[in-house]
Formats: C-alpha cells, sequence, structure tokens
C-alpha cells in the first residue's frame, strides 16, 4: 500500500521510495530524515504504486529496489523511460549482479546502489543524482566488462571516434571511479568549470549522452 507526504520546498530533494518490505522502506526513510534538505514525499510497495506516485507527486528522485512483486524494479524503470524520461532514479538491491547493472544502465538509472549502503553514502548518492550527476556502481569495470557487448548495441559504435586529449583521458579515469566534478577538479588542481568542461568534450568525442555510457565507450576503445 502507497504513503504520500505531501510538503514541498524549493530547497528539498523530494524522494519517493518503492520497497516491497515495510521495515526496509522505514529503515531508509529514517536515514534520510536525518538530512533535513531530504524529504521522502511518498512510499510504495512495488513498480506499478511508485509509477502512479511519480505521476502524482513529481518526486526529484525515485529510490527503487530491484526485486518487488507485480512489477519491479527494471520493469518500472524500464516502463517510466516512455512515460518521462527524465526521471532521476536510483536502484538498491541486497546483491550485486552484474546483468542487473547492465540492464539498469542501459535503460537509464542515474545510479545502483547495494542496501548495506551506509548513511553517508546514501545521501552522499542522491545529493549528487540531483545535481545531475550519473553514479558508476562501485566495480563497475567487473560487473560491465563481461556484459559489455550486450550494452554497445545500444548506441553507435566507436570507431572514427576523436581522440582524446591527456587530459581528458584524466578526467575520464576519475569518472570511471566514481568522483564528482568538484572531487576531480581537487584531484588535478583545476575549477569545477574546466572539468565540466572537459567532460562535454568527452561526450561529444565519444559520441554519448552521459557519464555511464562514456565509461562503457572507454571500456571498448581500451582507454579505461
Amino acid at each position: 500500500m502507497s504513503k504520500t507526504f505531501t510538503s514541498r520546498s524549493l530547497d528539498m530533494i523530494r524522494v519517493v521510495l518503492a520497497d516491497d518490505h515495510v521495515l526496509i522502506r522505514a529503515g531508509l526513510r529514517r536515514l534520510l530524515e536525518f538530512t533535513p534538505e531530504l524529504h521522502v514525499v511518498g512510499e510504495a510497495a512495488d513498480g506499478h504504486e511508485a509509477l502512479r506516485l511519480v505521476a502524482g507527486l513529481d518526486p526529484d528522485i525515485v529510490l527503487m529496489d530491484v526485486r518487488m512483486p507485480r512489477l519491479g524494479g527494471l520493469e518500472a524503470l524500464r516502463m517510466l523511460r516512455h512515460m518521462d524520461p527524465e526521471r532521476q532514479v536510483v536502484l538498491i538491491s541486497a546483491f550485486d549482479d552484474d546483468s542487473v547493472i547492465s540492464e539498469a544502465l542501459r535503460l537509464g538509472a542515474r545510479g545502483f546502489l547495494r542496501k548495506d549502503v551506509t548513511r553517508d553514502q546514501l545521501v552522499g548518492a542522491l545529493h549528487r543524482v540531483a545535481a545531475g550527476e550519473i553514479l558508476p556502481p562501485p566495480g563497475i569495470s567487473e560487473h560491465v566488462a563481461s556484459r559489455f557487448s550486450e550494452l554497445s548495441r545500444d548506441f553507435p559504435h566507436a570507431e572514427g571516434h576523436e581522440e582524446l586529449t591527456r587530459r581528458e583521458l584524466a578526467v575520464l579515469r576519475l569518472i570511471a571511479r566514481g568522483l564528482s566534478n568538484r572531487e576531480i577538479a581537487e584531484a588535478l588542481g583545476t575549477a569545477e568549470g574546466t572539468v565540466k568542461n572537459h567532460t562535454s568534450h568527452i561526450l561529444s568525442k565519444l559520441g554519448v549522452r552521459d557519464r555511464i555510457q562514456a565509461i562503457l565507450r572507454g571500456m571498448e576503445i581500451g582507454c579505461l
């Protein structure tokens, strides 16, 4: 059964939680409630309820379990991509499953977290997604490498790509480690705006639309 909590502030990141276990939802909500700018506006027990809440509540982020009855997280994400392609979705699971992670990335999930995530990791991840970043899941190179041939058919082949500069390669490798623009700027001793420019050039040269696809393309052409 779904729950809604009506409140809106321009400074808040509004989150819908979707998990079929009441205790898991309560635990996630409790973790988020300690951060004033994160506000859980609705809870769903399956993908159908999550889609209904998204349509009615217009949350900034949907934090959704992969495995749920009636309609699971991947199926709900697939439907949401057709209904609302720009909606920010972060999937959460108790397991690291390479096929699930690969499919989540292909469908446009903005992040993938394990259920044993710490409060700081969860809050940091939601802040980064709300800021427009895409979070490579931990161990992405191990999980995705064996299934890259399945993913690569979903965007143009890399032949003929424009060569990346040394600095762009450095930025791409730090992106693959999951660093934010600010963290990359600190690591390279440059401005955050410069990192954003490098990232735009990387996406353009590789012919991809986001950071996850840039990482996958980098793996394909041997940069990572």
